[in-house]
């Protein structure tokens, strides 16, 4: 008999991971190559007619920008490696901290690594019963959010037990999460500095 009993309470066996964009291991151009082949080999990144594109990919734009690219990399590297990686892994850790220690909190990278199916696999026979995946997206696009869901499936399809698994596809409009930002926005005010925001734009069609 199957036991359906559930305690909200334990999460001692529930593993939340966030997951964030990526980046090369190294600000080398093999290294770099390798991140841009399978970041630009996605097909919830780029959705022009797969033939063409990867022709152009492989014998354009690979060899003619992963070396310039790289040297954008090196400038923002730093002896303990890629800053996204480390401010991720960063974020796990306070994540943790502030659920005190309840649930196995990770961090993965959509491309690059530690990869979704390495951080999976490590936790795979760890008796989980439950796997929120957090994408450090705040709004949904195919090309960010729904790219996370496809490898975290696929990794998924390989195992005989699938935990219960809750996905979080979007948190823009959420009121904590637009309570942090302002509070990170004070914590750094100064009378005399300028704050800049920037962000990436995608087309309507691609969300």
């Amino acid at each position: 008999m199957l036991n359906h009993e559930f305690n909200h309470q334990d999460h001692s066996n529930t593993l939340v991971l966030l997951v964030n964009l990526g980046s090369p291991d190294a600000p080398t151009p093999g290294a770099v190559r390798r991140y841009l082949r399978e970041f630009l080999s996605d097909r919830r990144v780029i959705e022009l007619p797969r033939l063409i594109w990867l022709l152009a990919l492989n014998l354009l734009l690979l060899p003619l920008r992963s070396g310039r690219v790289a040297r954008m990399y090196a400038a923002v590297f730093t002896a303990e490696g890629s800053p996204l990686v480390r401010s991720t892994a960063r974020i796990a850790n306070l994540v943790a901290r502030q659920t005190g220690y309840r649930a196995v909190v990770d961090h993965a990278m959509c491309y690059g690594k530690p990869s979704i199916a390495q951080q999976l696999e490590r936790w795979r026979n760890k008796r989980l019963e439950r796997i929120v995946v957090f994408p450090l997206y705040p709004q949904y696009a195919a090309s960010t959010t729904a790219a996370v869901f496809d490898k975290i499936t696929a990794c998924l399809m390989q195992w005989r037990r699938v935990p219960d698994m809750r996905f979080i596809t979007g948190y823009y409009d959420k009121k904590a999460y637009i309570e942090a930002l302002a509070a990170s926005v004070k914590a750094q005010r100064k009378p005399d500095h300028m704050l800049l925001f920037s962000f990436h734009g995608l087309p309507f069609a691609t969300l």
